[in-house]
């Protein structure tokens, strides 16, 4: 079989067809039914940039020890973890792949992105709920499991703060609760148009500031015509959420329109 591009930090080749994604700092590998995640690494990677990986693994895995030993309610719209080794992460293997991929190949109904955008506030409000900052929110970071239920993976940016943080008001060089409600905006943008939403906490920054920076509003997309525009719109304003409880709540509010205009049209369709 053919050797991909990466190798384990051992030095051994990672075969091609075992490869399910990678990012900047990890790959993701398919074994015995798990996703597995190691420092990304190529034969020329140098000693600095395998350590930098190194250290966003060990940073996700402190983010899944927090989920794992807190005694807040169950994490289930997060990518399950199985297993911590000391160089790799195991999680279950989600078997509908990332959500960016699905969208470039499916156009999903209304009830589907409803469901979806509900699931992944969800997923918001419990890592909040565990005072972790999620810190890169995009399609390619949410999850399709068989059953297309969906789930937030890639938490190597995350800010694993002190249980007790007050996250309304914390600000993590830049980062915060309304950020990371701000890119999940973004997501939700492309969930319901199936395009493309570039929200980049760092267009705005000089070269050498490394704090994140709230978008201008120019930057970004009209929601006039979207469905869930006064939400994403909301998503975009600092503030306009309180949190992702409020963010939640309120695209709960929409499941009672959905089922009425779904009423309306079984009426009419005998006669269409």
């Amino acid at each position: 079989m053919a050797s991909s591009q990466f190798i384990y930090l051992n030095g051994q080749p990672i075969l091609e067809s075992e490869v399910l994604s990678y990012g900047e700092s990890g790959v993701v590998i398919h074994r015995e039914g798990m996703a597995i995640k190691t420092p990304l690494k190529h034969p020329w990677s140098s000693e600095a940039d395998v350590q930098m990986n190194m250290e966003a693994i060990q940073r996700e895995q402190e983010a899944y020890r927090r989920f794992q030993s807190s005694e807040k309610s169950r994490v289930d719209c997060i990518v399950p973890c199985i297993g911590l080794l000391p160089d790799a992460i195991q999680l279950a293997y989600m078997e509908r792949g990332d959500l960016r991929s699905y969208l470039q190949n499916q156009r999903p109904p209304i009830y589907a992105q409803l469901l979806w955008c509900c699931q992944m506030a969800r997923a918001l409000e419990q890592a909040h709920d565990h005072c972790v900052l999620v810190g890169n929110i995009a399609t390619r970071n949410f999850l399709l499991d068989s059953d297309l239920s969906i789930k937030l993976c890639g938490l190597s940016e995350a800010s694993i703060l002190p249980l007790g943080t007050p996250m309304e008001t914390v600000d993590d060089n830049g980062f915060s609760i309304h950020t990371d409600i701000g890119q999940l905006g973004a997501v939700m943008y492309e969930v319901t148009t199936g395009q493309r939403c570039d929200w980049d906490l760092f267009k705005d920054s000089l070269p050498d500031d490394s704090r994140a920076t709230w978008p201008a509003r120019v930057s970004l997309p009209s929601t006039g015509r979207v469905w869930l525009g006064p939400i994403i719109e909301k998503c975009w304003t600092p503030s306009g959420f309180q949190n992702a409880h409020c963010l939640l709540r309120e695209l709960i509010s929409f499941v009672p329109l959905l089922e009425a205009i779904d009423r309306a049209v079984q009426r009419v369709l005998p006669w269409t």
